[in-house]
């Protein structure tokens, strides 16, 4: 692969305007109707991702992050899962209008995944080699010796020893980070223009974190292709994004570029998730974690849903829910009081 190479270019697709999005999502809600009531796990969500790249989406467990991937690459079982509102568009075009051969498509050529549990996710009765190559074969037609051939070139891109030798291994015969590489080489398959990559180091010890997050990097800017990151480590985020999305009970909080957040937040959970990281040149007796817990997104409270737990919060905050609104060039906050927040009063 050479530095010309790119997503776009690769599957025949002309390359996008400057500034347009690749991938949009845009007032994004799904909800989950179980016994127990309906769980509001996602609440109009909006991003956007332009070619090349990186847009971490950071949130705890439970803030609707995974969800909205798992909309966007049509994964949501329903019942009980439904999406009510909202689009998704790829290179404009919006996914709901489509006819399900067409979105599957693109959710294959277009779009690709990285799940965070490699083993969960690769299919245990089948070798590694095979099942890669089972996508060549079934998405562009190729022979079976092409169909290995690529997927031993894969393996070996990244970074996979002796990957012709391991084609006939099964994911059990992999260690941990192996699997994830599998998975990685699974989803470049079909030269996507965009890589979701879901909690892709979770489970991982720090080294082989570190590798998997070099290879995803690697990758993103030898290919060309956005690279969605899903995660709840900050430093993953500050090591490897451009742009970061703060989610809190199913709804983005903040955006922004990465320095901007983390430097000076614009939002009281951005603010509390910054005051958690232990810092780096002091000893300090005790972390400052943020007060109480997430809301249960069947009981979702009426206003700003961080206002149980939040410093700033006023009768206002109660009462009223504040919009994501522009508090910057190329940054947003839904705080009503995000000045006091980001002068740190």
């Amino acid at each position: 692969m050479n530095g010309d190479y790119n997503a776009a270019t690769a599957s025949g697709r002309s390359p996008l305007p400057p500034g347009e999005p690749v991938l949009e999502v845009r007032d994004l809600h799904v909800e989950f109707r179980t016994r127990r009531g309906t769980l509001r796990a996602v609440n109009g969500v909006s991003w956007s991702l332009e070619p090349g790249e990186t847009l971490a989406i950071l949130g705890e467990s439970g803030s609707g992050k995974s969800v909205s991937a798992q909309a966007i690459m049509g994964l949501i079982d329903s019942p009980p899962g439904f999406i009510t509102e909202g689009e998704i568009r790829f290179r404009g075009e919006d996914l709901f209008a489509l006819s399900e051969d067409r979105r599957r498509r693109i959710r294959g050529d277009g779009v690709a995944m990285v799940f965070q549990d490699a083993l969960t996710a690769l299919n245990p009765v089948f070798s590694v080699g095979w099942q890669i190559a089972e996508t060549y074969r079934v998405h562009r037609g190729t022979s079976k010796r092409e169909a290995y051939a690529k997927a031993a070139e894969l393996l070996d891109r990244v970074g996979i020893p002796s990957a012709h030798e391991r084609l006939n291994s099964y994911p059990h015969e992999f260690s941990g980070g192996m699997r994830q590489r599998a998975m990685i080489a699974m989803a470049l398959a079909l030269d996507p223009e965009v890589l979701i990559a879901d909690e892709p180091t979770t489970a991982l010890d720090v080294t082989v974190q570190a590798q998997i997050m070099d290879l995803l990097t690697e990758l993103r800017s030898e290919l060309g292709m956005g690279l969605v990151l899903i995660t709840h480590d900050l430093a993953v985020v500050a090591e490897n994004a451009d742009r970061v999305a703060v989610m809190y009970a199913g709804r983005i909080v903040e955006e922004g570029t990465v320095s901007e957040v983390f430097t000076e937040p614009a939002h009281p959970y951005t603010l509390g998730l910054m005051h958690s990281i232990p810092p780096l040149h002091r000893r300090v007796a005790a972390l400052d974690p943020i007060p109480g817990t997430p809301p249960n997104p069947a009981r979702i409270p009426p206003g700003c849903p961080f206002h149980p737990r939040c410093a700033f919060a006023r009768q206002h905050c109660r009462e009223v829910e504040p919009p994501l609104e522009r508090v910057g060039e190329g940054r947003a906050s839904a705080c009503h009081y995000w000045e006091e927040v980001k002068g740190g009063e």
